[in-house]
Parts: C-alpha cells; structure tokens; sequence
C-alpha cells in the first residue's frame, strides 16, 4: 500500500501500485474501496500487464478520514488529480465506478494529459438519487453520523449485502453523507455534459439486469459507446468479474 500525502489536511491518500505497462487508475463507488473491490480485476490476464493503481478515496478504504474535508465531487477529483501528477502518468486509462465514475469525468476534464480514456461503469452522471445516496441523504448530517451509519450497514447485511456492508462498515460516516449530499447535487455543467464534451474515447458499461437504462440507447448516440456485462447488476465487478475485466480489456486495447 503506498501513500500520497495532503499536507494541507494532514491526510494521507492511499493506493495499490501494481507494475506494469500502460497505467490503469481504478476509482471506487460510494461506500466502497478500491483496494476491495479492484485486485481481482487488476489480477484478471487480459489486465495483469497494465500497471493497476487501485485508489482509495479520502474517506473510504485505507486512507484516511480528515474531519475538515468537504468531500464533495470536485474536490475528491482535485486529490486524484494531484495524485496523477505526483506519478507523472500520462494518456492512463481511468475506470470509475458508480460515484468514481463521476469523479472521473471531472479529473479526465482537469487533467487531459494525464487520462487518455475513461471508463465509466454504471457512473452517476446527472443530479438525482441512486440507490445508496437516495438512502443515505435521508437524514442531514448529524444524525446519520451519529447513529444512522450503523444502522444503513445493518440494512445492507440484512440485505445479504455483506460484502458492500464491510466495506461501508470502514468508511467514515461523515464521508459517506457529505460524499452522498455532493454525488446528486444539481450542478453546472453536470457529469453528463462534461462527459460529452470530452476530446478522448469514452466507454460506459452496464450490467444486463439494467437495460432497461435509457442511456443503453442514449450514450451510443453523443459517441460514448456501451457494452453489457452479462449477468450482472450495478456491482458488476462482483457479480462477473470475468466479464467485467474483459469489458475493461476491450475499451483499452
């Protein structure tokens, strides 16, 4: 596990530097890590040669929590990107999942010689709830922090989502809701707009259990183009990493 650290929030950002040839950069969902949810991707033949950078987000996995940190979309995208230039990576292939994925479109858009393509996994790209922030953002800040985290990560077990909860159960509460209150914000541009605008190729995958997603048809029309993991809901690198991996091969080949 290597460490970037912010000196200006006494913090340190957290990653997994796999070796390899062309850079890879992974970025969780909300309430995730990608120190969790990426190794097995990373590992997958079609991807073992590429160098894998799994990051953990301010908040989330193993880095760590500062308590004066907002949070919010852009200045999450502002650490990533200050990251990659502490690499000094250039043209590297960004994957985002779910919230990560709207954290990439905002670092591709700061830094467009550090990433030469995204791909976005299922990634929030306009101002409304989704499943987890839509919960999450019930409560204002106090509250969830003080009591209803615990109870959110007692839901999602009970759900048989033991894994997610795991995960959830070692992010800080406060991380989770500003992270939450920020994702579905109504903003200008949004993610959407800003994705379009992009000057390098894109790609969106899907699950099959979400086809019924209007950007399935929508997003092949502004150029962005969409592949289907097959037996597959929103965590699709858990549900079919072998497919999942694979979709991420193709994009990048």
């Amino acid at each position: 596990m290597n460490s970037y650290r912010i000196d200006e929030l006494g913090a340190a950002l957290r990653y997994v530097d796999l070796p390899g040839k062309r850079p890879v950069l992974f970025l969780h969902g909300l309430g995730s890590a990608s120190s969790f949810a990426f190794p097995e991707i990373a590992e997958h033949p079609r991807l073992r040669h590429h160098r894998s950078i799994l990051i953990d987000l301010l908040g989330f996995g193993y880095s760590d929590r500062p308590a004066a940190f907002s949070y919010s979309m852009h200045h999450q995208a502002d650490i990533v990107a200050r990251l990659l230039d502490h690499l000094k990576v250039e043209g590297a292939a960004l994957v985002g999942h779910s919230m990560g994925g709207a954290i990439a479109v905002l670092v591709a858009n700061a830094r467009p010689s550090r990433v030469g393509r995204l791909v976005l996994a299922e990634a929030n790209l306009d101002p409304e709830p989704g499943i987890v922030s839509g919960i999450v953002t019930q409560w204002q800040e106090e509250e969830y922090v003080e009591s209803r985290h615990a109870v959110f990560v007692a839901q999602m077990r009970s759900r048989g989502f033991a894994d997610y909860a795991q995960t959830v159960s070692t992010a800080a509460p406060v991380a989770m809701h500003r992270s939450a209150v920020d994702l579905i914000a109504h903003r200008e541009p949004t993610f959407r707009n800003l994705l379009y605008t992009l000057p390098i190729p894109r790609d969106f995958l899907f699950g099959e259990e979400n086809l019924a997603d209007p950007d399935v048809k929508r997003l092949p029309q502004e150029g962005i183009p969409v592949t289907i993991v097959r037996g597959a809901g929103h965590d699709m690198m858990a549900d079919n990493p072998d497919d999942f991996a694979d979709a991420i091969a193709d994009a990048i080949r």
